[in-house]
């Protein structure tokens, strides 16, 4: 008589547990996340420091990061200690992906700089990387306070990092 009832038991914890792993997998649409108004323009980038177009410096391909503010009207440009030590806040026009800005101010680990940003744009599908991946291009020039050749206009050139390793640098 045990065995009986035992039997019927573990059908029933069966069927419960079969039902409750069917409704687990439920189906429904995979998530996906919003996006913000810079999220075209925000991401790694491997750029080149020019003057007058040439790589005076023999400084190769750099990687400098692009993120959206949180009130979406200004691009956070950071290069990462790789060029001038500068982290600043850009205005933005998320339309047409266009930046510049006068005396932007700049603190990294306590080192002060003004920075002027202009000509700045993020083209789509505009280059071809160094693997000849087509991806966009961003540009903008740049000059710092503190320069010891004032009036030097850097210009940044280069592409959206792909992530592929024939595009890193």
């Amino acid at each position: 008589m045990k065995s009986i009832y035992t039997n019927k038991v573990l059908k029933v914890l069966v069927i419960f547990l079969v039902g409750i792993l069917a409704l687990a997998c439920d189906k429904h649409e995979d998530y996906v996340p919003g996006k913000t108004a810079l999220t075209e323009s925000s991401g790694d980038w491997f750029i080149r420091l020019l003057i007058d177009g040439e790589d005076i410096y023999g400084l190769g391909y750099n990687l400098i990061t692009t993120a959206n503010s949180a009130d979406e009207t200004s691009l956070w440009i950071d290069d990462h200690h790789a060029i001038w030590d500068f982290k600043t806040k850009c205005p933005i026009n998320a339309e047409t992906m266009k930046f510049s800005g006068s005396d932007l101010a700049s603190n990294v680990d306590g080192y002060e700089v003004d920075v002027t940003i202009s000509n700045g744009a993020i083209f789509k599908d505009a280059v071809e990387s160094t693997g000849g991946n087509v991806v966009d291009s961003i540009y903008f020039e740049a000059e710092f306070s503190d320069d010891p050749n004032p009036g030097t206009i850097y210009q940044f050139a280069g592409y959206k990092r792909t992530g592929l390793a024939e595009d890193e640098h």
